[in-house]
C-alpha cells in the first residue's frame, strides 16, 4: 500500500488522474497539475479534501512544472491532449502538448533526485488500425503521414521512447502503461460509452460512426487504477511497459449501442452517420505480461461495468 508518499499527477483533474487520486489521497499528498480542459476533479467527493492540492498550470510550462514536482516522490505523467476529434481539430497542439509536455516532466523528475516511479500514460493507438491479442514487443504502428487521427499514437510512441531513454541514461525508475479503452462513473470528454449513456439517458438517438462493426475491448476505471498502484508498488515494473485492459469485455461498437439503450431502458434509436476519417477496426490486447510481472487481474466485466456507469449518470443527472 503507497503511504506517506507526495505524488504528482500532471493531467489529474481528468476521468482517470481523479479516480488515481481518489484512490490514494487519504495516505498521501496528492499534487495535481492540469489546465482543467477536461475537469472531472471538480465534481468528485475528493475536491475539497486536505491532502490534495490543485495547481492550474500547463505542461509546456517548464518553470510551473519543475515546481509542481518539487519534493515528489512519485510522479503519474497523464497530461495529453486526446480524443479523436480534438487531435483532428488540434494535430500541432497534440504533438507539442504530449512530446515536449512529456519532456518537461522528465526533465523536472531529473531535478528530483528522490523520485521513485515515474508512470508515464501512453495508448493502445500505437498499434495501428488491426491489434488482435498484441504484445508489448510486438511491432508498433506509425501510420500514414498526413493522416491526422495517427498524430496522439506518434506523440505517444515518441514519448515511451524518450521515458525509457531517461531510464537507461540517467535512471528515473519510468513505467509506461498503454490503456485499452477505459471507461466508468466520472468520465469526461469524448469517450464511447460516456456518450452513448448520456444520449441514452436522454432518450437520444445514438449515433454510430460508419456500420458500427469496429471491436473493441472495454476496461473499467476501477481495473486500471488497480494497474497503477501495482506499478507502484512492484519494483519488476521499472523499465518496462504495460497492456492494460480487459480482453474479456470485447464487443463491436454496434454491440455497445444496443447493450447501453437496454441496461438504461432507453427508448433511444441507433443512427449511422458517415465517417469518412482513419478508424480502428479491431483492438484487442494480449496482457500475459501485466499479469506475470504486477499480477493484475481485471475483475469488472463489461455489463456490470456499464451497470455501475448508467447507474451513476441517472443519480448526476437527477
Amino acid at each position: 500500500m503507497i503511504k506517506n508518499k507526495q505524488i504528482l499527477l500532471t493531467g489529474g483533474s481528468g476521468f482517470i488522474g481523479t479516480a488515481i487520486a481518489s484512490r490514494l489521497v487519504d495516505h498521501n499528498k496528492i499534487i495535481v497539475y492540469d489546465n482543467n480542459f477536461r475537469n472531472s476533479l471538480k465534481d468528485s467527493m475528493i475536491a475539497k479534501h486536505d491532502n490534495l492540492k490543485v495547481i492550474k498550470g500547463d505542461v509546456l510550462d517548464f518553470n510551473a512544472v519543475k515546481k509542481a514536482a518539487q519534493d515528489c516522490k512519485i510522479i503519474i505523467h497523464l497530461a495529453a491532449i486526446a480524443g479523436v476529434d480534438t487531435v483532428l481539430k488540434m494535430p500541432v497542439m497534440t504533438m507539442k502538448v504530449n512530446i515536449i509536455g512529456t519532456y518537461n516532466i522528465l526533465e523536472a523528475a531529473i531535478s528530483e533526485t528522490k523520485v521513485e516511479r515515474f508512470v508515464d500514460f501512453s495508448t493502445s493507438e500505437v498499434f495501428g488500425t488491426y491489434a488482435y491479442k498484441v504484445k508489448e514487443g510486438d511491432v508498433t504502428t506509425l501510420g500514414a503521414v498526413g493522416e491526422a487521427r495517427w498524430t496522439y499514437a506518434v506523440s505517444k510512441l515518441a514519448t515511451e521512447h524518450m521515458a525509457h531513454n531517461y531510464y537507461k541514461q540517467y535512471g528515473i525508475p519510468v513505467t509506461s502503461i498503454r490503456p485499452f479503452n477505459i471507461y466508468g462513473p466520472g468520465q469526461v470528454g469524448e469517450g464511447a460509452i460516456h456518450t452513448f449513456i448520456l444520449r441514452a439517458l436522454e432518450n437520444k438517438n445514438l449515433e454510430i460512426h460508419g456500420d458500427g462493426s469496429q471491436i473493441r475491448t472495454w476496461c473499467y476505471i476501477d481495473d486500471i487504477v488497480d494497474s497503477i498502484l501495482l506499478c507502484l508498488e512492484n519494483k519488476e515494473a521499472i523499465g518496462h511497459v504495460f497492456n492494460i485492459g480487459n480482453p474479456r469485455s470485447v464487443c463491436t461498437t454496434y454491440d455497445l449501442a444496443r447493450k447501453v439503450v437496454t441496461l438504461s431502458k432507453s427508448r433511444s434509436k441507433l443512427s449511422f452517420i458517415p465517417w469518412n476519417f482513419t478508424d480502428v477496426e479491431l483492438r484487442i490486447p494480449n496482457i500475459d505480461k501485466s499479469k506475470e510481472i504486477l499480477g493484475y487481474k481485471p475483475k469488472v466485466e463489461l455489463e456490470a461495468g456499464l451497470l455501475r456507469t448508467i447507474d451513476w449518470y441517472k443519480k448526476r443527472i437527477r
